[in-house]
């Protein structure tokens, strides 16, 4: 599987990923945004910004890149760099379907994405994104499985997802919402003709939000390769909005919140790939400081603190608004 090539880098930030959500497209719901941004955010200027940052990784040793078809543009961003570089042969490309992105560029729509894991769906998206990542395309995801979605229950569409793999692509899903642990163990059920038909799990994880943690352990026991998002929880454990706790362990380490929370996922045993969303090269570098993070048991314990009921978690980040 092309996490092979991961496993084998020598860079320190081999295990942390760059996520293109926060700059794929104009809205989004990360804290901070406003002044990590501006008010231009036109295409082009997200184009420029996103190649910016894919250079700073690069340079910096990040070979995972995650984008999605809900992203706005971020694969059609990813695909532009990669097209432009032809030297990058080592960096490893995911994408997911399953959200259709319905913002028309804007900040303030009704909808910024709607949701369906149909067949249809599946077939009309791996189409778009052929069409711009082509053979780059490693790893194609579900987006966001929950307990109840078809997705888990299709024999069509896991047909579907068995012939892409054979084809050569490493077929995966990720979760959210307060059911991530009920999510991810149903996956872990499914078979195509006697083989797990998922070989990698995004999910969220982060101080505040601990509750997948037991099932990642299965998913990672099982031979899944878990890459983590939502680390920084949109923003709530970077400053200014970190709670208190995450704070006294930064400033004891001489580090960053956002370096010390991004190191509290790294040292979970199973967690393949650890996903940066940031939307400015200083942020970024600041988050590739989490290889060098040296959390003892005290810190460890003092950020244990912080994890919230999952139902209490997704609600608030519900309310946040599309900045």
């Amino acid at each position: 599987m092309p996490f092979a090539r991961l496993a084998t880098a020598t860079t320190p930030t081999c295990h942390i990923g760059l996520g293109l959500a926060a700059v794929g497209r104009p809205g989004y719901i990360n804290l901070g945004r406003d002044d990590d941004l501006g008010a231009d955010r036109t295409v082009d200027t997200l184009r420029t910004r996103t190649h910016e940052l894919l250079d700073a990784a690069y340079a910096q040793g990040v070979r995972y890149v995650d984008a999605a078809r809900s992203y706005g543009r971020s694969e059609e961003f990813l695909a532009d760099w990669l097209k432009s570089r032809p030297n990058v042969t080592d960096v490893v490309v995911g994408s997911k379907w399953g959200y259709t992105y319905t913002a028309d560029w804007t900040t303030d729509a009704e909808k910024h994405e709607v949701k369906d894991h149909s067949p249809a769906t599946y077939e009309r998206q791996r189409a778009e994104t052929d069409a711009l990542l082509g053979d780059r395309l490693d790893l194609y995801q579900i987006h966001s499985v929950t307990p109840d979605s078809p997705a888990l229950t299709n024999k069509e569409l896991h047909a579907q997802l068995a012939e892409a793999a054979a084809r050569g692509v490493t077929v995966g899903f990720s979760t959210s919402g307060p059911a991530q642990a009920d999510a991810i163990r149903a996956a872990l059920d499914i078979t195509v003709d006697g083989e797990r038909l998922f070989r990698t799990v995004q999910s969220t994880y982060n101080a505040l939000e601990t509750s997948a943690g037991p099932a990642l352990t299965e998913a990672h026991d099982a031979g899944l390769t878990v890459i983590v998002k939502e680390g920084m929880a949109n923003g709530r454990l970077a400053d200014p909005h970190a709670p208190d706790a995450l704070k006294a362990v930064a400033e004891e380490t001489s580090y960053g919140c956002d370096a010390v929370a991004l190191a509290l996922i790294l040292h979970q045993p199973w967690a393949g790939v650890v996903l940066s969303g940031a939307a400015t090269s200083a942020h970024l570098a600041s988050n590739l400081h989490a290889a060098a993070v040296d959390l003892d048991e005290d810190h460890l314990a003092r950020l244990a603190t912080l994890a919230k009921d999952p139902q209490t978690y997704w609600a608030e980040r519900a309310a946040l608004p599309w900045h």
